[in-house]
């Protein structure tokens, strides 16, 4: 029997345009509603997926900033695994590089991150890993944004940390996700489902690999592995 899920959320819980997708979420809380415990893990920072958790249904326990941050509950304290203070030097770094090319990086909401920071695709990821390499940290390019954090600090590393707090085993969760950063929670999970949107890698390292794209892969690969939540 499986007693928890874990879930991406852009790119697996959305449709291509980033909606959410209201299927997935009619799956969501149905599996809340038959105590099955659901971690939202994403990029985003603590406070939206706070807001998103409370939104959704679920019973507030949640990976954000790629794993530099996660909580077990709404009344939980959040735990941070990341370094920002390595990642503010990486980020400096990469900031002066293409000051002095006249290009300023939108940062995505650096206020209210701890662990990671963020900023738009508007430069070549492999050259940001380039300007970075002398430091500790790992770059990510999700599809939505270009992450600096930690390194060895991954949404699958605060999903081992979160599962033992709570005295269960990543054997015992299915994981949904459609991007690199999902790799190792596809990995670690008894089940890992990948959406057909997903890219070669992260496919590989899934259970099952929905038909269907985005939230209706998700929908797909619920329905599909349902009995498997509900067997007792």
């Amino acid at each position: 029997m499986l007693k928890g899920l874990v879930t991406d959320i852009d790119g697996t819980l959305t449709d291509r345009h980033r909606r959410i997708h209201t299927g997935a979420i009619e799956r969501i809380r149905d599996l809340c509603d038959h105590d099955i415990l659901v971690v939202l893990a994403s990029g985003n920072t603590s406070c939206f997926m706070d807001a998103l958790s409370k939104m959704i249904g679920t019973q507030g326990a949640f990976i954000a900033e790629n794993g530099g941050v996660y909580r077990t509950g709404y009344t939980e304290p959040l735990r941070i695994l990341g370094n920002q203070t390595l990642c503010r030097e990486a980020l400096d770094a990469v900031t002066e590089f293409y000051r002095r090319s006249g290009i300023t990086l939108d940062l995505y909401s650096p206020t209210y991150r701890f662990a990671d920071l963020a900023f738009a695709r508007t430069v070549p990821v492999d050259e940001v890993r380039e300007i970075v390499k002398k430091i500790p940290v790992d770059v990510l390019d999700t599809g939505f944004a270009i992450h600096i954090q930690a390194r060895g600090v991954t949404k699958g590393l605060a999903f081992l940390n979160l599962v033992s707090e709570l005295g269960l085993d990543p054997s015992d969760f299915l994981a949904a996700g459609d991007a690199e950063n999902d790799i190792e929670l596809l990995r670690y999970a008894g089940i890992g489902i990948a959406v057909q949107n997903a890219p070669p890698a992260a496919a590989a390292a899934a259970t099952y690999i929905s038909e269907k794209k985005f939230g209706d892969g998700f929908v797909e690969a619920i329905d599909q592995y349902m009995p498997y939540f509900l067997e007792r």
